[in-house]
């Protein structure tokens, strides 16, 4: 199968993780689904793949760490919240890399270091020096110092950013979600998942509009594989608590759903 013999050669993933995959009910950091993404990314790394994370996280841990009853709605409570969340969600990163001695480093972006030649130059230089010093990049959008300028918006974007500059094989969403769905699985019955996207059409956008439940939903993800898919890369969105989740990706099992690049030859 080509989606089979693809995967299993890939050999420079990217991986976005989202809040839900990270966090609890009450926005504070869950160890345990922590530990799982740190275990996961060390087995496929036994496999000689290089992986580069992109997180969310870093607002809703500084949420739980203050005890607030909801996320903030204004900007500088936002940013001071990723102030605060940032170094607890690193700190858990490090805790559970450690204990395989796999060294991590912290990168916060925003969009210029995408858009602007030099700064450009200078993310894939640093990240293609720690991969071949042999440490997991761990990147987040500068959430800290971000206005609408400089914003990339959502780490959906933020991952499709990261893959085409990188020139990644492969980029992975984890979700809270199965894949992109012929209408809303919460609301609709008898929808199905949809397991390969061969052209990103508006039917298929209008499928996301009706998915997604707001800020960094299935819409985002769209227009992250429409990104990347320009640039020759497969996308696949799949369920972040799935066991196991990266390294079946990997063996080409039929979870989640596989965004096919225009002239893709795998």
């Amino acid at each position: 199968m080509r989606r089979r013999r693809y995967l299993a050669n890939a050999k420079r993933l990217v991986v976005k993780v989202g809040t839900s995959n990270l966090t609890d009910e009450r926005s504070r950091l869950d160890p345990e689904k922590i530990k799982k993404l740190v275990d996961e990314t060390m087995e496929i790394r036994r496999e000689g793949r290089e992986t580069i994370i992109i997180t969310s996280g870093a607002i809703g841990a500084g949420v739980g760490r203050l005890n607030l009853s909801e996320r903030p709605s204004d900007m500088p409570s936002l940013q001071a919240a990723a102030a605060i969340g940032q170094g607890i969600l690193m700190h858990a990163y490090r805790e559970y890399f450690e204990k395989y001695d796999q060294p991590v480093a912290q990168i916060l972006a925003t969009r210029e270091d995408f858009t602007d030649p030099v700064r450009s130059k200078n993310f894939r230089n640093t990240v293609n020096t720690l991969l071949r010093w042999n440490v997991i990049p761990i990147v987040n959008e500068n959430d800290t110092v971000a206005v609408e300028e400089i914003k990339l918006g959502d780490n959906d974007t933020l991952a499709a950013f990261v893959a085409t500059s990188l020139q990644a094989d492969l980029l992975i969403m984890l979700s809270d979600v199965d894949g992109l769905y012929t209408g809303d699985p919460n609301a609709d019955e008898g929808v199905e998942l949809i397991s390969t996207v061969e052209k990103i059409t508006p039917e298929i956008e209008k499928l996301a509009g009706k998915a997604s439940r707001g800020f960094g939903g299935m819409i985002t993800k769209i227009q992250a594989a429409k990104i990347v898919s320009e640039f020759g890369i497969p996308m696949v969105i799949v369920n972040g608590g799935e066991k196991n989740v990266l390294k079946r990706v990997l063996a080409g099992e039929e979870i989640g759903t596989m965004f096919v690049p225009r002239g893709f030859r795998g």
